[in-house]
């Protein structure tokens, strides 16, 4: 046997009979470059090489798990590059000789022997392509050795081709090659030791910047924490080895976030985006003043590009191989041996030639979804950092919900693009290599199947392009319905107060309507690829065949099948052309929203000016302006002529009436306006604390020390200034409560005494107050400026906007603000002595507290009152209760959920209907199909069937089966639509449905992830995947079928087979689908840290907390690709087992065949259980890895599913019980013994309140922070329900009516102004009852008018998001507005003056008492001289009644609650009044 073996690798090349052979002629074959010998001579030392490379590997992964990265790496340099490209092409260039020199011998031959000739180019061109794909590696420890070993080596054939080609005076393909070696191995060598130094060095100082670890964090990837990729070695890393004690551990357990490793760190956010940042510096220090995203993109992920397509190359040309395998077993069964073992050989290269295809396929995969998640993770970073840096301006075309969407869909969709990239160039050669491969077969017949490519290509590109417009104005519609519904989700309180949230949805679900116009006709043109894939074989082959019939190309078994079979490799190009046009096209579509958001105009960076010392320059702010304007083209600044100087430890009072322009110079000094004519200079680190207090997700205690060192003393001392230390006392978990989103589960006094708690923990030089007092009551506002602004503040320098004149006579001076100019500047004392307009604002505030009723009642004003008002202490009891967290971990499902999230996807729009008829269809087709494939194996080799009638048979059945593609294909159309239209209206309705209750839990980014992300995938992706994943298993089956029937013994393989593909993919499940929800759920907290970010950018620039929230980001960013990369690392290790399961049938088969005694007729059979068996990796393989998809997939409809569930509202409406339609017409409100708890088994907030509103009375509801006056405006609108006890309205019981017919009939002006974007006609009547005359009006009631007509539209004037281009006040004059326009019988005011003037104050309080004289009117105020004027009070304490009369009598009682806060008032109030009296 062993004879024979040598027999049939040497043939004829004169060295068989190798006892005849002398010294001398061993020593010439050696050096002869073509003989036998040396090719063997060159097969064993690539063995040794890769023997010893294997070795040097596994030496270096034990020695290099402690060194650093950095010094494990060389930089990537044009040696490094020309070396890895050189050698990889040399690989190449040797494996295409060998595969030519293969085919070759088979088409003239009719053989493959001799075997040494090609044998040799194919072993050396995989030892070369391993050399140029291990110098990209950039590892010295392995680069050394391995250079020195390859150089010596390329020395030995380049020295005996050289000589021949001297000698001979000639040069072969092979000797060029060979000669080509050694300029390869110099470039490897020159590259080693050429950088060496350098590496040395940077090694030194802890290597380059762009790998500089973040804080906190160990430059060694040692860490048994990370990814267990960092330290694999080569082997590993090819067969994912590396990933086998995660997936052990997710079969052995349901995985937590903890269980997952984190990111190589070059595969960090932060690392992406400054390896990013600096490619951007590199291409601007070449010239390029803007270079392009795309050029930056492709210029820093170039090797990794470059690596990944040297595999998918590798990849085509193994897959390329099937057809010529075919062929020679066909030959083979037809007992047309070369040789003896031929079928031996075959099937061992078969096998071996799978396995590389798996392997370089894998690789192909794997290593482009890394370029992937890293070009992801960086423009998720980059998007951040962008929205730090936003002007105002831009965030009027950029709105938070779109942000998130560039974040969380965007990035992601960009993120994809890297996966089908290779396929762009891969698919062309493929074809080519399809093309040759049929010319082979068929010669001049190959000119029909050139058509039919030409005709599907040409027929790609209209579609493509109406892609491209569909998707387009898809995702533009999109991102309209995101915006308008994350505002509505913002604001859904307001919604549900002013019964609005039905006209919203319904406004939502007009965008959707159009949306999915847009979304149709993309799923409609994925239905029309889907028809061309299927349909292109069809046409291909009948084509093929009549032209053979035409040209009289003989057919037989052979050529037949080895065409179909090629059928395949040219067919898979075609059903990628689509999958490529898409993904480039929502690629670029998404990349162009991007760079849009990227080019927007930017806040400039004042960190430079901040950093010095106030003190040094003698002065704090130095502001010298003509104009400051927050819109450039603004016919009138909003300031004009500023100047103002502020000295170190100052304190400054910023007063005058609504719109005056007073926050916006507080936001000219932090560098938030964009657009100044002349200089704003502010020194020293500021501290801010805006009007609207804004709240971040977390503790209180990290709300407080906001990233800096934690000093518990002056923690405590904090706490104390700020009044917060009997409010954490009652709080369930102390400072370690978690605060909701925006602060829902604090009161607004606590927001607020929260946010100043953070500006004084910080130290800063100089603080900006905007009006903070607003929110708190005036024992707390008392308490806060003695304790707070005089005490702890003393010495630093203060601005302090605020309305409340009692203080300005404590300032150092006053600036006296209005119509956007500085009236006047001095002493409080200068300007009453001098200023009109600060009399009229003095003497604004003196008559609210010069009443009929303080001149009886009002005890005298002592400093003994305030002492004892301090000593009087209410405790403060916060509104939701003890036990758990509010915010808790968002919810997931584990384990094996089995089919339920299938199915409760196939029941939304008759899904189970449209996949029964898809699977039916296809069943037919596949029958249809071997039934084809059976006519042409039965009868290609019968001669007494004419050509003709065989042809047109077997084109009669392709084309009849076209029809049934057409319903399959729509039939997924039909589900996709269906499915996607159904879900949406459900988590639509059940989110306009949910109670309040909801969204105080549930983070922002939560429910956006959902309507976004998770959304987009039910409706482009989750479809079309289970038709891939139908048909792939479907199609396997039938293969699997067709090969028993033909090869009964390859039963013996398949049952095998098949079990452990089962087995394999349960293993593999219990991993993945864990790691895909945790992927779901880290993406909600990207998206919930991405909006809060955007919300409170103002706050943390001020702070100069850019690079920590930043880093915060990056750090939820980078556990979000976490598991995303372990999720397709596991999808990629799944498969390669499959792919080599598949192999092993494939080739079990092909043996089975080659074996067995099949007579020359049945070669047609053969043919066709070949070519099913070839096929059969791609469609097993597909199935699997769609079903992984799908499984993958399939979290978003679960994760929808969960929010379809929520439980809702009491009914909008109960038909039966519905109130009349002028009802109320009284406005009597009876509190009968009403107990309300915000969850069960959670304390009661209200404890048992009884009293009655009469009709037409004015109520003022009065009581310390957290006694429960917001709980009972809540419980009157029905957004909390009472525990026991009940409203009554006029006779009706509110809770047995319909949530709209309450809400509806009852007016409030709410605490937090609420603006949408829009116009001030939209903000004023959003439902459009009202005429153009009566909006006018109610603005002018609202002192609003001026202001409407300043902005230049007059109603039609921009509102843009939040309403942030108004102030404050101006946004609660709108709300006025809003209640005057409505006009009910019972009006709630819920602090709804708190931020205006009280010049205004007065003014509008007059308006509510004129246009409300016969309202019942309910006051929430923390402004005693708002309710003075009421017909009764209810003073609250501890959820109970403190009393309830009359407020002349409630101030003549002693120890009256309402007594005591109307004394603070008067107290401090009086301060203002004796300097008045004495000027």
């Amino acid at each position: 046997m062993e004879k024979s073996l040598w027999v049939d690798f040497c043939e004829n090349s004169g060295y068989r009979n190798r006892t005849a052979i002398s010294f001398s002629s061993i020593f010439s074959a050696i050096i002869d470059p073509n003989s036998c010998i040396n090719h063997a001579f060159i097969i064993s030392a690539d063995f040794l090489l890769l023997l010893s490379l294997s070795l040097v590997i596994s030496i270096h992964k034990r020695s290099s798990r402690s060194i650093p990265l950095s010094a494990q790496r060389f930089p990537t340099s044009i040696w490094s590059l020309a070396g890895a490209i050189f050698n990889s092409m040399l690989g190449l260039g040797y494996l295409a000789l060998g595969f030519w020199d293969f085919g070759e011998n088979l088409r003239k031959e009719k053989r493959i022997l001799p075997l040494h000739e090609w044998l040799v180019l194919l072993i050396h061109g995989v030892t070369w392509l391993l050399l140029g794909l291990i110098m990209s590696l950039k590892r010295p420890l392995i680069l050394k050795p391995i250079s020195i070993l390859y150089s010596i080596f390329a020395l030995i054939p380049c020295t005996f081709s050289l000589r021949e080609v001297i000698l001979n005076k000639s040069a072969s393909a092979k000797s060029i090659l060979d000669i080509l070696l050694f300029p390869g191995a110099v470039l490897s060598l020159l590259y080693v030791f050429r950088w060496q130094p350098d590496a040395e060095a940077r090694a030194d100082s802890n290597g380059d910047a762009s790998y500089a670890p973040l804080t906190g964090e160990d430059v060694y990837e040692g860490d048994n924490n990370v990814t267990p990729f960092s330290r694999a070695g080569f082997l590993s890393r090819m067969t994912f080895w590396w990933l086998n004690p995660l997936m052990k551990k997710g079969k052995e357990k349901v995985l937590e976030n903890n269980d997952i490793p984190e990111l190589r760190l070059e595969d960090r956010a932060k690392i992406c985006y400054l390896e990013f940042m600096d490619q951007l510096s590199r291409q601007k220090d070449k010239g390029l003043s803007n270079p392009s995203i795309l050029s930056i993109i492709f210029s820093w992920q170039s090797k990794p590009i470059l690596i990944s397509g040297v595999f998918a190359l590798v990849k085509v040309l193994a897959l390329s191989t099937g057809p010529l395998f075919l062929n020679a077993f066909i030959r083979v069964a037809e007992g047309k041996r070369a040789f003896k073992f031929e079928g031996y050989v075959l099937t061992a290269l078969l096998f071996l030639t799978k396995c590389l295809e798996s392997f370089s396929e894998r690789q192909w995969y794997f290593r482009t979804r890394i370029i992937g998640l890293q070009v992801r993770s960086m423009l998720s970073a980059a998007i951040y950092q962008k929205q730090l840096r936003l002007s105002n301006a831009a965030k009027a075309t950029h709105s938070p919900g779109e942000i998130v969407n560039y974040a969380t869909v965007d990035a992601y969709r960009i993120g994809e693009f890297p996966f089908w990239l290779h396929q762009i160039w891969t698919a062309g050669l493929q074809m080519c290599l399809g093309l040759v491969i049929i010319y082979y077969c068929v010669g001049l017949a190959t000119i029909a199947a050139l058509v039919v490519i030409i005709v599907a290509v040409l027929g790609n590109s209209p579609l493509g392009r109406l892609q491209h417009e569909y998707q387009t104005k898809l995702m533009a519609e999109q991102d309209k319905r995101l915006r308008f519904i994350t505002e509505a989700l913002v604001m859904m309180k307001v919604l549900k107060l002013y019964a609005w949230e039905m006209h919203f949805k319904k406004v939502i679900e007009r965008l959707r309507e159009i949306e999915f116009k847009w979304l149709s006709a993309v799923i409609l043109q994925k239905g029309y690829y889907i028809i061309l894939f299927w349909w292109f074989p069809i046409l291909m082959s009948i084509a093929t065949f009549g032209a053979c019939y035409l040209f009289g190309v003989a057919l037989d078994a052979s050529n037949v099948f080895t065409f179909l079979t090629t059928l395949r490799i040219v067919q898979e190009p075609v059903r990628l052309l689509p999958d490529v046009a898409g993904a480039y096209i929502q690629s670029s579509v998404s990349l162009d929203r991007i760079i849009r958001f990227f080019e927007a105009s930017e806040l400039q960076d004042r960190s430079a000016l901040q950093m010095k010392n106030g003190r040094d320059v003698g002065r704090s702010i130095d502001i010298n302006c003509a104009g400051i304007s927050w819109d450039a083209y603004c016919l009138r600044p909003t300031l004009t002529n500023i100047n103002l100087v502020v000295k170190p430890g100052e304190k400054v009072a910023i007063c005058g009436e609504v719109g005056a322009g007073k926050s916006t110079l507080l936001a000219a000094i932090l560098g938030e306006v964009p657009h100044i004519n002349g200089t704003v200079q502010a020194y020293g680190k500021l501290a801010y604390a805006s009007q609207t207090a804004w709240i971040q997700t977390g503790t209180i205690r990290e709300n407080i020390v906001f990233g800096s060192t934690m000093d518990l003393q002056r923690y405590q001392y904090t706490l104390a200034r700020c009044s917060l230390v009997k409010d954490l006392d009652m709080l369930p978990f102390g400072d370690q409560t978690v605060i909701g989103e925006r602060g829902v589960n604090l009161s607004g006094g606590q927001k607020q005494r929260v946010q100043l708690a953070r500006a004084l923990y910080q130290d800063a030089d100089t603080y900006l107050l905007d009006d903070p007092f607003s929110a708190v009551d005036a024992h707390t506002a008392t308490s806060l400026f003695n304790e707070y602004v005089m005490g702890a503040l003393s010495g630093k320098t203060v601005l302090l906007v605020t309305h409340q004149v009692d203080f300005l006579p404590a300032f150092d001076f006053v600036v006296l603000m209005s119509g956007g100019q500085i009236l006047k500047t001095g002493t409080y004392d200068e300007l009453m002595a001098s200023s009109p307009g600060f009399i009229s604002l003095v003497r604004a505030h003196d008559d609210t507290i010069h009443s009929e009723a303080r001149a009886e009642n009002a005890p005298p004003k002592s400093k003994g009152s305030i002492r004892e008002m301090q000593k009087t202490n209410i405790d403060e009891q916060t509104e939701h209760s003890h036990g758990d967290q509010l915010i808790q971990r968002e919810e997931r499902e584990i384990g094996d959920t089995g089919l339920k999230p299938y199915i409760q996807y196939l029941r939304q729009g008759r899904g189970f209907l449209y996949l029964s008829l898809a699977i039916l269809t296809h069943i037919v087709f596949l029958s249809g199909q071997s039934i084809q494939s059976y006519w042409l194996a039965a009868n290609v080799e019968n001669s007494s069937l004419g050509r003709l009638k065989l042809i047109s048979i077997y084109s009669a059945i392709g084309c009849s089966l076209a029809l049934l593609l057409l319903i399959r294909s729509f039939s997924i159309v039909a589900l996709s639509l269906g499915a996607s239209k159904s879900l949406f209206s459900t988590l639509l309705s059940c989110l306009f449905r949910a109670p309040m209750s909801f969204f105080d839990s549930t983070p922002l980014g939560r429910i956006l992830s959902r309507i976004s992300s998770d959304m987009s995938i039910i409706d482009l992706d989750v479809a079309v995947i289970i038709s891939q994943a139908m048909v792939g298993t479907l199609t396997t089956y039938f293969s699997f079928g067709i090969l028993a029937i033909l090869t009964w013994e390859v039963l013996l393989v398949i049952g095998p087979m098949v079990y452990l593909t089962i087995l394999l993919q349960r293993y593999y499940f219990a991993t993945a689908k864990e790691l895909m929800r945790i992927n779901g759920t880290t993406k909600s907290t990207v998206a919930s840290n991405l909006a809060e970010s955007i919300s409170g950018a103002t706050t943390i620039r001020a702070f100069g907390k850019e690079e920590q929230f930043f880093s915060r980001a990056v750090d939820i960013i980078d556990k979000n690709a976490s598991p995303f990369f372990h999720s397709f690392s596991a999808n990629e290790w799944l498969i390669q087992r499959l792919e080599i399961l598949c192999a092993l049938v494939l080739s079990s088969s092909a043996l089975a065949l080659t074996l067995l005694p099949f007579t020359a007729s049945a070669s047609g059979f053969i043919g066709m259980a070949l070519s099913y068996g070839l096929s059969l990796n791609i469609y097993l393989v597909g199935s699997v890895q769609s079903l992984c998809t799908l499984a993958n997939m399939i979290v978003s409809a679960e994760r929808i599913e969960q929010y379809t569930d929520i439980p809702s509202e009491a009914d909008e409406i109960i038909e039966e019980n519905r109130p009349p339609r002028n009802w109320p017409n009284v406005g009597t409100v009876e509190i009968c013994d009403l107990k309300v708890r915000y969850r069960p088994r959670a304390p009661l907030v209200l404890q048992g309140i009884s009293c009655t509103f009469e009709g037409g009375n004015k109520i003022g509801v009065v009581g310390r922070t957290g006694s429960g006056k917001t709980t009972l405006i809540s419980t009157l609108f029905r957004l909390v329900e009472p525990s026991e006890g009940k409203i009554i309205i006029d006779s009706i019981d509110i809770s047995t009516i319909g949530l709209h017919d309450l809400r509806s009939q009852l007016g409030i002006i709410p605490q937090d102004p609420a603006l949408f974007s829009g116009s001030v006609r939209y903000n004023l009547d959003p439902l459009s009852e009202h005429t153009d005359q009566e909006l006018w009006e109610v603005l002018e009631k609202c002192q609003l008018q001026y202001a409407a007509r300043e902005k230049g539209g007059g109603l039609d004037s921009l509102v843009i998001h939040d309403g942030s281009n108004w102030s404050m006040g101006q946004r609660q004059l709108f709300c006025l507005g809003r209640a005057l326009l409505k006009k009910r019988k019972i009006l709630v005011l819920d602090e709804a003056t708190a931020s205006i003037d009280n010049t205004t104050d007065a003014i509008l309080q007059k308006t509510i008492r004129t246009e409300f004289a016969d309202c019942t009117v309910i006051t929430v105020a923390h402004r005693i001289p708002t309710v003075m004027d009421c017909t009764m009070v209810l003073a609250l304490s501890d959820g109970k009644v403190a009393e309830y009369d009359e407020p002349m009598k409630l101030i003549g009682r002693d120890n009256s609650l309402f007594g005591h806060l109307v004394r603070e008032f008067w107290s401090r109030a009086g301060i203002a009044s004796m300097h008045e009296d004495q000027l």
